[in-house]
């Protein structure tokens, strides 16, 4: 009998839900699977944590670990754990359990990567979680039409909690500081993958910073592996109005020598757009449409069926 073929070695980046909604699906595609996450959240229990503990804002970090669960019993219990948060009106509030339980290893151990290895092993988790870089950053928005009564005039908006909810239009965005130290163990593994996986996800805030860490960013543009870009199903948020093609566009001009091998749209947000196949193809992408959407109306990814695109595009 001959032996089992390996299945690809993965490296999903991203943040947030976007991310979660990618590692679901990827965990079912492969057990050789690593999370690379934003670090930029300066919002809620991670930011009160950074600003406390001077530490990586551990609540991504803590989404992406819970998304790697199992789907038995004890990785669903796990899951639950990790993202439930403190009621009550004391200094617990809001926190969830998962961020305090990680920023104590990071405090315990001096490591972030530890810590985080070893919350994994804890939960038995289907895949490794690192950060993107070695310290906290602050995403900086370019943006226009803050003040509505100057609608054309630029402006600057500061922080990932901000930039996520602005009502301005978004342009561009950088980081602070702007060349942080990469973490080297995600250099490491972005450099042994078969695949690279971008997206979906909040477009300036979780998607687009990978690209912005100049180290981490030289490690995509020159890996062996393919790289997969995953649109999102609708323009929402931060790109609310923007085409399909609009967000590729921003992706080119945020990182002019990425190329890519694959992007997976959905098919109705692909549907209206006639300019994003040649916006895929011109930074050397096939374009893959596939039926991808939650069957509840929700704006989610359906996670067998994304599972599914993934196989069958890795599979090739």
């Amino acid at each position: 009998m001959g032996s089992r073929p390996l299945r690809p070695a993965v490296v999903a980046f991203g943040g947030g839900h976007g991310l979660s909604a990618s590692l679901s699906a990827l965990r079912r595609v492969t057990d050789r699977l690593t999370a690379v996450v934003t670090v930029a959240d300066d919002g809620g229990s991670s930011g009160r944590l950074r600003a406390e503990l001077n530490c990586l804002p551990p609540g991504d970090l803590r989404m992406a670990l819970a998304a790697l669960c199992d789907d038995d019993q004890s990785g669903r219990t796990w899951a639950d754990v990790l993202q439930y948060r403190f009621a009550g009106s004391g200094p617990l509030r809001d926190h969830a359990i998962g961020n305090l339980l990680i920023a104590g290893l990071w405090e315990r151990l001096g490591d972030p990567v530890a810590g985080l290895d070893m919350v994994a092993k804890l939960l038995g988790a289907k895949g490794r979680v690192l950060p993107m870089a070695a310290v906290p950053l602050e995403i900086v928005a370019e943006v226009i039409g803050l003040d509505p009564r100057r609608p054309d005039e630029p402006a600057t908006v500061r922080g990932q909690a901000a930039v996520a909810k602005t009502s301005a239009e978004v342009l561009a965005v950088h980081l602070e500081p702007a060349d942080p130290p990469a973490c080297p163990e995600s250099i490491e593994v972005v450099l042994a993958a078969d695949w690279i996986v971008l997206g979906p996800g909040s477009w300036f805030t979780s998607v687009i910073p990978h690209l912005l860490v100049p180290t981490l960013a030289h490690a995509i543009e020159t890996t062996p592996a393919r790289r997969l870009l995953t649109l999102n199903l609708e323009p929402a948020g931060e790109t609310a109005g923007f085409s399909p093609a609009k967000h590729i566009e921003l992706l080119a001009e945020h990182a002019p020598h990425l190329r890519l091998d694959v992007v997976l749209a959905d098919a109705r947000f692909a549907g209206g757009d006639p300019h994003l196949p040649g916006w895929a193809k011109s930074l050397g992408a096939e374009l893959v449409v596939a039926d991808l959407a939650a069957r509840d109306g929700s704006p989610r990814h359906d996670t067998l069926r994304l599972a599914s695109a993934y196989a069958e595009i890795m599979d090739r």
